[in-house]
């Protein structure tokens, strides 16, 4: 099953939602976004696993990315799509193959735009970071994705949102002394001394800094907890998993720092961690970006591949079709009508 590019971008999104391309399953979406980019003839294109870079060598003096990922979460009996009320229902229709079909209608349909394009369709975004296709460029080719601004096409509803929230997730550990539940004065039971982490938890104020005239707002929370060895033993170790969500003006080292100077009574072990990014909406390409498509712009809270494009020195934002709320559940839709506004805006923005 091929793509027809020159269908209007709704039906365009269907037809990829039609594609199951779960995550490590991308191969036939990959080949037939491959084969439609190269069918265009203007473009230069490359393949690294199951993404695809396609790129304009126009000469223009700035050159801009447009990306977005090809793979979804586990369907949930919601494939094939299928449209009612204005909406197209389906796994992946926000998140986000509906980006992904404005990015292929716009190199389609804008051959020779004022600035040079790469537009990137990767893998792998909705699982463990070390398989992100995004990453994986970076790494076998970064000269691919060179350029001087970014915008990755998540779901937005049609909102400019700057930079992105980092993320850190953490392990506190209460420990105890163990003992026969029988004789349970003489052990110290580590899930109480737990207690003491979850009043942290509770107690703690989030800030809400403004980075970049965007409003943030962070968030620290116990994600799990585990404890127990069996049912007539007091537990010696009690484990308390924290996520924390924190704005793009800490750094990720800043923000396990801060996770440490909070549960300093406790062992903490910093599990994994990624960097934010700021808005980056003083960049020019931003700026004119940013008054093409119109709209008061706000802050991402959570994290997208915007920080990887930050982390490589290129300015980035999010803006695409989709209501991020929707993303990952039964009943995800896109109204059709924003997929065409979104369509439009950036076409003209690229046409000058």
């Amino acid at each position: 099953m091929g793509l027809e590019l020159a269908v209007e971008a709704g039906e365009l999104t269907a037809r990829l939602v039609d594609f199951e391309s779960e995550s490590g399953e991308e191969g036939p979406l990959a080949d037939a976004i491959e084969e439609a980019t190269r069918g265009l003839g203007y473009l230069s294109v490359h393949r690294d696993g199951n993404a695809i870079v396609a790129r304009t060598e126009l000469g223009r003096e700035r050159r801009v990315v447009l990306a977005g990922h090809i793979d979804t979460v586990p369907i949930a009996d919601n494939v094939p799509s299928s449209a009612r009320g204005g909406a197209l229902y389906g796994c992946g229709t926000s998140d986000m193959k509906a980006g992904v079909a404005v990015q292929l209608r716009l190199a389609a349909t804008v051959p020779a735009p004022v600035m040079d394009v790469t537009y990137v369709f990767y893998d792998c975004e909705e699982v463990d970071s070390h398989r992100n296709g995004l990453l994986r460029l970076s790494r076998n080719c970064p000269d691919k994705l060179a350029a001087d601004f970014a915008i990755l096409l998540e779901p937005t509803d049609g909102v400019v949102e700057g930079g992105c929230q980092g993320t850190l997730r953490a392990k506190i550990r209460a420990q105890g002394v163990r003992a026969h539940s029988a004789r349970s004065w003489r052990g110290r039971n580590a899930i109480h001394e737990a207690g003491g982490i979850l009043q942290v938890l509770r107690d703690y104020q989030a800030r809400q800094p403004e980075v970049d005239g965007l409003g943030y707002r962070e968030g620290l929370n116990a994600v799990g907890i585990s404890g127990g060895v069996a049912g007539n033993v007091i537990p010696d170790e009690c484990t308390v998993t924290v996520n924390y969500r924190f704005a793009p003006d800490r750094s990720a080292e800043q923000a396990a720092d801060h996770v440490r100077d909070l549960f300093c009574d406790w062992e903490v072990e910093i599990a994994d961690m990624a960097a934010g990014a700021r808005p980056g909406l003083g960049d020019p390409a931003a700026k004119s970006f940013l008054a093409a498509v119109g709209g008061t712009p706000r802050a991402k809270l959570g994290w997208t591949d915007v920080a990887r494009f930050d982390e490589l020195g290129i300015p980035a934002v999010n803006y695409g079709p989709g209501d991020p709320m929707l993303a990952h559940t039964r009943e995800e839709h896109v109204r059709l009508a924003v997929i065409t506004a979104c369509e439009a805006r950036m076409a003209a923005w690229l046409r000058g």
